[in-house]
């Protein structure tokens, strides 16, 4: 949860309205196939999927199809399910197959539309859409896919050579207590919506598409984003109570984003070209002891006053950083790419709480997410330097970790996730 980890970027896909769930449910009888290429020209008509297009108004669609995956560069949502997948056949036919029935599926979730047959078709069946979200908009939904090393493992899919150098497993860092139960997988869905009954609609339809294929690993909800990546909205407060993200990539700064977040041509892996690299993290936060903590220690741990969020020192939020005035284990002087040789992330985490853990204390904190071009010169040394030093470690701990390369985006409606892996 560094302040570059409160210090990076992302952008804003837009699109007009999709027609309502309501109004499409009588093209139910003609299934998952047909009911995709509908959904592909609906798509089509909402935009072309540019990351540097205005946010999309409330209920909207983002365009699925485009360069790049939504849900990266895209204007952040309000809410998250994050799941990761282990697979569990071992047929490359059978991932393949789920995979393009998994791209059909998100084509239409996105752009507000069922999967399938709701009311009609057989009554001694099961319906193929579970109809939680049906009359619902598409509430700003995306679905990003990404796939985690163990995927490429020898003797499973032949997919061993494929592997990219800057797909690391990732350290043990000081300070680390990993649930190996919510760490790892072989697969991971990220779906962002401004409702969450839309984001959780859709790996709920996902995992029932992957059923004997794959099965839910470990998943996340979040909400109340973390980090925004439209500079000119109000900057997010985490569960501390701080704004979050202040220097985040804009998603509509190309250069930034082409430099930092997406793999390049020249990187080692042309499959990966367009796409990215997403950490992600569990870090539990010790919120009663935080709460007794007096206001000026806090402002001090983090290098910003509670109130503005302005460096210290400073009377504005997006005032330059004097890191030099912070104290030396202050976590924004830590986390800022000037003391990390420049590593900058972009970040789209999210808070979290799941209950108390049965001693009365709250087991609430950051789930955290980060995109980056190589996890080698991003994540991994910013996080390496904040383990070691940053004084916020007494108030957090990192719970879950895994790690992903994330695919270019589906180009139009006969491109599907992982195409340029497997082709």
């Amino acid at each position: 949860m560094t302040d570059q980890v409160s210090e990076e970027t992302t952008g804003a896909a837009g699109a007009t309205a999709a027609p309502s769930r309501r109004a499409v449910l009588g093209w139910g009888g003609a299934g998952l196939a047909v009911g995709a290429a509908a959904a592909g020209g609906a798509v089509a008509a909402f935009g072309s999927g540019s990351d540097i297009s205005p946010a999309a108004s409330a209920g909207a669609a983002v365009p699925f199809h485009g360069e790049h995956q939504a849900g990266i560069a895209s204007a952040v949502q309000d809410r998250l399910h994050f799941a990761a997948f282990d697979v569990k056949t071992k047929s490359r036919d059978e991932l393949v197959a789920l995979l393009k029935e998994w791209t059909a599926a998100a084509r239409l979730m996105t752009a507000g539309l069922p999967v399938g047959d709701v009311f009609e078709g057989a009554p001694e069946a099961p319906p193929t859409d579970t109809g939680e979200a049906l009359g619902l908009k598409p509430s700003r939904l995306t679905l990003t896919i990404g796939f985690g090393p163990g995927l490429f493992a020898k003797d499973r899919f032949g997919l061993e050579g494929k592997r990219p150098e800057a797909l690391v497993d990732l350290e043990l860092f000081p300070g680390d207590n990993l649930d190996q139960a919510r760490s790892g997988g072989d697969l991971c869905v990220q779906a962002c919506a401004d409702d969450p009954q839309v984001a959780v609609h859709a790996i709920r339809q996902l995992a029932r598409i992957g059923f004997g294929r794959v099965v839910v690993r470990w998943s996340q909800l979040g909400f109340g984003k973390t980090s925004s990546t439209t500079p000119d909205e109000q900057t997010p407060r985490n569960m501390m109570g701080f704004k979050d993200g202040t220097r985040n990539i804009s998603g509509t700064d190309k250069a930034a984003l082409d430099k930092h977040v997406w793999v390049g041509a020249g990187d080692g892996s042309d499959w990966l070209t367009g796409g990215s690299y997403l950490v992600a993290r569990r870090i539990r936060m010790n919120i009663e002891i935080w709460d007794r903590t007096p206001l000026q220690e806090q402002e001090d741990i983090f290098g910003r006053d509670k109130g503005e969020g302005a460096p210290v020192g400073k009377s504005k939020e997006r005032d330059e950083p004097f890191l030099k005035a912070m104290k030396p284990e202050a976590h924004v002087r830590l986390a800022h790419p000037d003391t990390n040789d420049g590593a900058t992330i972009l970040r789209r985490g999210y808070s979290f709480t799941d209950g108390t853990d049965g001693l009365g204390r709250l087991d609430a904190g950051l789930f955290f997410l980060a995109y980056q071009r190589d996890v080698r010169k991003g994540f991994v040394p910013i996080q390496r330097r904040l383990a070691k030093s940053d004084v916020l470690n007494e108030y957090i701990q990192h719970v879950g970790s895994a790690i992903f390369a994330v695919p270019p985006g589906v180009r139009d409606k006969d491109d599907w996730w992982g195409r340029s892996l497997f082709a």
